[in-house]
């Protein structure tokens, strides 16, 4: 097990994956969250290979101030549906995509939980979106992340339609210089 942690504070969020190689991946969901001000702390336990390591592991984080759960797997992906299996927090499962199947078969094991096994599950390689929904959770009883969130929306949408903006300005430009060439 590899243990790192955020900023000074009490972790909020529990970033979880099953393999060091999944660390690249998966530092999306914490660069997002330190965004938002959000102590994580980061851990790679395998599920298949560390399986009482896990349990222990999940047992402990709501005793520490974990609210939120993000696992991300690829291959056979058990491990967001084995946090899930062991803790009534919520879970953000994160499909990584390899193998032979280039990560279908994580999305589909992470998507297709057993009833009372619930795994929330954003796309292939999207810890950035598993962190906006983490975030959006806390944010339920956080009026000061709240706001955050809303000007991140708001920032978002500023940006979407100045990149359109400029985009129609660009083919704008584009038509009068053909307009002009051809007369």
């Amino acid at each position: 097990m590899s243990q790192s942690s955020s900023a000074p504070g009490q972790a909020r969020v529990a970033i979880v994956f099953g393999s060091p190689s999944d660390a690249q991946t998966m530092s999306k969901a914490g660069a997002t969250l330190e965004r938002f001000g959000v102590v994580y702390e980061e851990v790679s336990i395998s599920a298949h290979r560390a399986p009482r390591t896990l349990a222990d592991y999940v047992g402990q984080l709501r005793s520490r101030g974990i609210s939120v759960v993000i696992a991300g797997a690829g291959l056979a992906a058990a491990l967001p549906g084995a946090v899930a299996s062991i803790t009534t927090l919520p879970v953000i499962g994160v499909p990584i995509s390899g193998g032979a199947l280039d990560g279908m078969d994580s999305l589909l094991a992470i998507a297709q939980m057993p009833p009372g096994v619930p795994v929330a599950t954003v796309g292939l390689n999207n810890s950035t979106n598993a962190a906006i929904l983490a975030t959006q959770i806390l944010a339920l009883n956080d009026p000061d992340l709240s706001l955050k969130l809303a000007e991140f929306k708001d920032d978002f949408e500023r940006n979407a339609a100045e990149g359109l903006a400029a985009l129609a300005a660009t083919a704008d430009a584009g038509a009068s210089t053909a307009v002009g060439a051809g007369q």
